[in-house]
């Protein structure tokens, strides 16, 4: 069995008027993450990952910004077709661990949704994702509410 890693990386600004979706579950907050899509920090940065451990490139790459198709776009969807792209190379997930950073709302009791909504899609269980929420501290754009960062390594696998 061939294993890979990979890296995954997404920030985004957070705005008035715009829902907040993180880890494919909306959450009640008077802010939201602004971007061409549903702007989902969490799953951004797990393509990201997933993509990088197969090298296939970026996210950017795949649902360019530039690209109307993907205006609005739920980013559920975006993460099926990395999981498919992975399929075509015959890599299987294996496991995430990814970290969101940021003030507020309070992620924790969210994780376990985001873990429902998140596995499935992977085609793991639920306990091969792993979410984990911090602040910084007050610190910078996010520590003054103004953005949220996501992390996320991936391990993937091919017989």
């Amino acid at each position: 069995m061939k294993t890979r890693v990979g890296f995954g990386y997404d920030v985004h600004p957070l705005g008035e008027s715009r829902e907040l979706w993180l880890g494919g579950v909306k959450i009640n907050f008077d802010k939201g993450c602004v971007g061409h899509s549903d702007a989902d920090v969490l799953l951004h940065a797990i393509c990201d990952a997933l993509l990088g451990a197969a090298n296939l490139r970026d996210i950017g790459f795949h649902f360019p910004n530039t690209d109307p198709k993907y205006k609005g776009a739920d980013s559920k969807q975006l993460l099926r077709e990395v999981v498919r792209l992975l399929k075509e190379k015959g890599y299987s997930v294996e496991n995430i661990d990814a970290t969101l950073a940021m003030e507020a709302p309070k992620v924790n009791p969210h994780i376990k949704a985001m873990q429902a909504v998140i596995a499935p899609i992977l085609e793991v269980s639920e306990d091969e994702v792993s979410i984990k929420a911090t602040t910084n501290e007050k610190l910078g754009y996010v520590g003054r509410g103004e953005g949220v960062n996501a992390f996320a390594v991936a391990l993937i696998s091919r017989a």
